[in-house]
């Protein structure tokens, strides 16, 4: 028998790929969160923000790594500790609980996350994390091994961690993303940067792009994957000095992706000037993001 055409509903059909985005380990593990079911007939507000008016603004953790195990072969991290007073000031202006770690052991990290992820949040508006390490495909560096990025993401998925659900989790990652310098290209309004004969650029080792399940996650990196990051010995990195920086200006004003956006800009204006490695000179970065935040962000002050 001939196969028979189907027929097509009215309003048209809705139809499946069926290759699948994202890939686990565990197939099982790669779930869809929802907060609530939106039908067709339900107004949909573009503009719409999440609730920042919690009794607090949230916690934020900064993993800070200079030093590693020696048979990890991993370069020290000079100008970190710059990039770790620098964020702990600015997240501490925005509200947040901040609390930083230095150089500790994977097994370390990973209890100071589960104890995180089992906290209650209910009262918080939001929860950051942040990491200053080397990285390498799909893991970030500890002083003694490696953590891969999606076991510590997951920990804050809706089924292990309920009071963040529908609430913004924020991972910003300073690491390397490969093993490639972006190379300048000219243009109209390129700003390069001061030179500091003191102040050397060095680089982080290589990390990878990693996407978590679930909704409300929006994950920060400092270079786009496949490129080098670059790390000042004196003022700590590119990606942290702007980022702090625009969040000084305009993190009340700005909302968060379009202040992400004026942080991809600003970094990818600077340039390599001074560098052991000559082939560093003049490489440019450029940072990126992924968000899968659904709502629009803003981080206003408080009222008192």
């Amino acid at each position: 028998m001939a196969n028979q055409p189907k027929k097509q509903r009215a309003g048209g059909a809705v139809e499946t790929d069926s290759q699948v985005f994202l890939k686990t380990q565990d197939a099982g593990a790669n779930t869809v969160e929802t907060d609530a079911t939106i039908s067709r007939n339900d107004k949909f507000d573009p503009a719409e923000e999440y609730r920042m008016n919690g009794e607090r603004r949230g916690l934020a953790l900064v993993f800070n790594h200079e030093r590693f195990f020696w048979r990890i072969a991993m370069p020290e991290r000079r100008g970190t500790n710059a990039d770790r007073d620098n964020l702990y000031r600015t997240l501490k202006d925005k509200g947040f609980d901040v609390s930083t770690f230095n150089n500790l052991k994977a097994e370390e990290v990973l209890q100071k996350i589960r104890d995180a992820s089992e906290a209650d949040h209910t009262d918080a508006d939001c929860f950051v994390c942040v990491f200053l390490s080397h990285g390498e495909k799909d893991h970030i560096y500890a002083y003694d091994s490696k953590i891969e990025i999606q076991e510590l993401t997951d920990m804050f998925r809706g089924d292990k961690c309920p009071s963040l659900v529908g609430k913004p989790k924020i991972f910003i990652i300073q690491a390397c993303r490969g093993e490639k310098h972006d190379e300048p290209v000219l243009v109209a309004d390129t700003v390069d940067s001061r030179i500091d004969t003191e102040n050397e650029i060095q680089v982080d080792a290589a990390a990878f792009y990693t996407l978590p399940a679930g909704a409300d996650f929006l994950m920060c990196y400092s270079v786009a994957e496949g490129f080098y990051s670059h790390r000042e010995t004196v003022r700590g990195s590119w990606y942290i000095q702007d980022l702090c920086e625009v969040l000084r200006d305009y993190g009340s004003s700005l909302e968060l992706l379009e202040l992400l956006t004026l942080v991809n800009r600003k970094v990818s204006h600077r340039k390599v000037d001074v560098c052991n490695d000559l082939n560093a000179i003049g490489k440019k970065q450029v940072p990126c993001f992924a968000s899968m935040l659904t709502k629009k962000l803003y981080l206003r002050p408080k009222s008192k």
